[in-house]
Order: structure tokens, then C-alpha cells, then sequence
């Protein structure tokens, strides 16, 4: 009897370990990850795929992740020259005159919509960095994403939060350079060093591909020479310049709205 015991109780171990091995292979197989934004904006269908009954809208949106509806609204503050030229959480070096914004939980990069409730002034900007730490605030603006949506001078205001795809902001950022008389172009690298960018700026052209400019922006004793390429005049278009950067080995991309002008 006790050998009967001992021989089940092997078996259900050697099936328990057999089914760990299979599962850590399975997971391998498959990609590392999958990109926060996807997720964000490309939920899963597996349920439909496992035969379970679809959703109606209004569930469907109740799956998002939860944090997408936490962050509608909130406090937000902004930061500037004593970061100017640093590195921001993905690597880029911060320009406090480029539209983009710190999140704690936004993914990073993203683009999210950010509209003041006071006076319904909204920009678009990039989130390429992670903060603020400070009290309950949820998003730390750019000097000049605070300036646009008038609240750098008081040094906070409340505004509305709304996350966006890259297929979704840049439709919008062609729209509202358009009213400005400007246009969308696609940024490539920022660097503290003008030979950094010179360099990024001749691997470029070695590829065939078309000739970035540089662009320089000066605060104080900071200078920020951006690699600058466009403009952008369809999706299409920047998906198929993305494709080809990312095979050169440049994939730190984001539209920026400026005039080509030194």
C-alpha cells in the first residue's frame, strides 16, 4: 500500500513539474512584452477568441486599465530650468520648451491631451519623464506646456487628462500647428553636445536617408541641439521614417511642433 502511495505521489509531482516546465517554455515563445501603450489602446480580444460573450461598449471601457480613468483629472504643476539639460526617465534630455510632461503612471512615451479646467486651454504633450513627487499632484508640465495652458504663473492649476495614441495625437499637433501657421516635425534626438547631434545627424545621411536639421535652444548656459527631420505630412509617413530609423538603430522618436529657425 505504501509503495502504491509513493508511486501517485511521484506521478502527480513529475505532471505538476512537467506542467511548470511547459509553461516557462510557452511563456519564452512569446514576445518579452508587449509595449504599455499597445495595451493601453489595443486591448486584448482572448476572451471573443475563447468563445466568452462579447461586451457592449460600456463594459468594454470598464476594462481599461483603471489608472487610464483615474488620471481624467487631477493637480498639475509644472518644472523647468533647474532640469533643463538633464536626463528625463526614458534617457531624453529634458527641454523645458518642448511640450512634454512627468507622469508617475502614464506610460513612457506616450502622448496624452491635457486641458486646464479653468480657462479650456488644452495642449498636447509627450510623456517622457516620471513625477512630480509632491503632495497629490498628477502630471509636471514643461515651462512652455504650463506657459500655453496659463498656469505658470501660478505654479498649479487643475486639469483634465485624457491619454492618446500616436495615430491619435498626431492628426491633432498637424491641426493645431496649423493654427499657428507651423508645422509637425519629427525629432530624433536632443543632446547637450552639438558633435553628438552632428554625428546622429550624419549616420542619418549614410543610410540615404533625408537630411535632419539641427535646431539649437539656449537657456542660461544650457544648450540643447535637437535633430530635427520633416515635416510630417501623413501617418503613413511617419510610420514608414519610424521603420526606417528604428533599423539604423534610432527608435527615441517624437513629433514636435517648431518652426525650422535657429
Amino acid at each position: 500500500m505504501n509503495k502504491i502511495i509513493v508511486s501517485i505521489s511521484f506521478f502527480i509531482l513529475s505532471s505538476c513539474a512537467t506542467e511548470q516546465i511547459e509553461n516557462i517554455e510557452t511563456s519564452k515563445s512569446e514576445p518579452a512584452f508587449k509595449t504599455a501603450v499597445d495595451s493601453w489602446f489595443h486591448p486584448s480580444s482572448e476572451g471573443e477568441q475563447n468563445g466568452a460573450v462579447s461586451k457592449d461598449a460600456s463594459e468594454q471601457e470598464n476594462l481599461l486599465p483603471s489608472i487610464a480613468q483615474y488620471l481624467k483629472k487631477g493637480i498639475a504643476s509644472w518644472y523647468g530650468p533647474r532640469f533643463h539639460g538633464k536626463k528625463t526617465a526614458n534617457g531624453e534630455i529634458f527641454d523645458m520648451y518642448a511640450m512634454s510632461a512627468a507622469s508617475k503612471t502614464l506610460p513612457i512615451p506616450s502622448y496624452a491631451r491635457v486641458t486646464n479646467l479653468e480657462n479650456k486651454q488644452s495642449v498636447i504633450v509627450r510623456i517622457n519623464d516620471r513625477g512630480p513627487y509632491h503632495g497629490n499632484r498628477v502630471l509636471d508640465l514643461s515651462y512652455t506646456a504650463a506657459k500655453k495652458l496659463g498656469i505658470h504663473k501660478a505654479g498649479t492649476g487643475m486639469v483634465e487628462i485624457k491619454p492618446l495614441a500616436p495615430e491619435q495625437a498626431l492628426p491633432q499637433l498637424q491641426a493645431s500647428a496649423a493654427k499657428q501657421k507651423k508645422q509637425v516635425y519629427l525629432q530624433v534626438g536632443a543632446f547637450g553636445s552639438q558633435r553628438k547631434a552632428l554625428k546622429l545627424q550624419n549616420k542619418i545621411i549614410a543610410h540615404h536617408l533625408p537630411q535632419p536639421e539641427i535646431l539649437s535652444s539656449t537657456y542660461k548656459k544650457a544648450t540643447l541641439y535637437k535633430v530635427q527631420m520633416g515635416p510630417i505630412k501623413s501617418a503613413d509617413g511617419a510610420d514608414k521614417l519610424n521603420e526606417q530609423l528604428a533599423a539604423i538603430g534610432v527608435t527615441h522618436t517624437q513629433f514636435v511642433t517648431e518652426t525650422r529657425q535657429n
